[in-house]
């Protein structure tokens, strides 16, 4: 598990906007409601989970540095 500073990534964060998958999911109307990934699956919702509150990203931190 990390902690501490993510770092943004260009590369992914292209490929999860333009994945095959995702494609496929919206437009066959698959798509869940907000707030139900721990049904579709639920390891990787615990592990996002936990990631989001022990990690934060770079942007954040300079924007907080930026207006002081």
């Amino acid at each position: 598990m990390k902690f501490g500073i993510r770092k943004p990534s260009f590369r992914k964060r292209l490929s999860a906007r333009t994945s095959v998958k995702r494609h496929f999911v919206h437009r066959a109307k698959i798509k869940m409601p907000k707030g139900y990934g721990w049904i579709r699956n639920p390891k990787k919702y615990a592990y996002n989970k936990v990631y989001r509150r022990t990690t934060f990203p770079l942007f954040s931190l300079l924007k907080k540095l930026l207006k002081k």
